[in-house]
């Protein structure tokens, strides 16, 4: 069973930096996706940032510039450095990992953790 944990939110002001954690069980190697996504309270979850096994990562237009996805193979896992925070990217960050198998296409999410943006 594959586990998924994110850690490091938190309460920031506006201009403010954080940086998310997420622990992934099993080799890294293993997902053909990881990623960040967040819900803002009445909002559908959306996609912040992802990786691919094909080494390409992609942000959102909303972060481009001010987030930066990282991966930490020895460690199992991955991280989200967040700067130039606003209000608006205030949410629940959710970590993501896709693995492809014979058997088919598996995703796993965190709990989530809570970012607040506010002065």
């Amino acid at each position: 069973q594959i586990h998924v944990e994110e850690s490091g939110g938190g309460l920031v002001q506006p201009g403010g930096s954080l940086r998310l954690s997420c622990a992934v069980s099993g080799s890294i190697f293993s997902f053909a996706t990881l990623g960040w996504y967040r819900q803002a309270p009445g909002k559908q979850r959306e996609w912040v940032a992802r990786f691919t096994d094909g080494g390409t990562t992609n942000y959102a237009d909303s972060v481009k510039g001010r987030f930066t996805f990282s991966i930490d193979y020895a460690k199992n896992t991955v991280s989200l450095q967040m700067n130039g925070l606003r209000p608006a990217d205030k949410a629940v960050y959710y970590c993501y990992a896709e693995q492809i198998t014979a058997c088919g296409t598996s995703d796993y999410w965190g709990q989530g953790t809570q970012v607040t943006v506010s002065s």
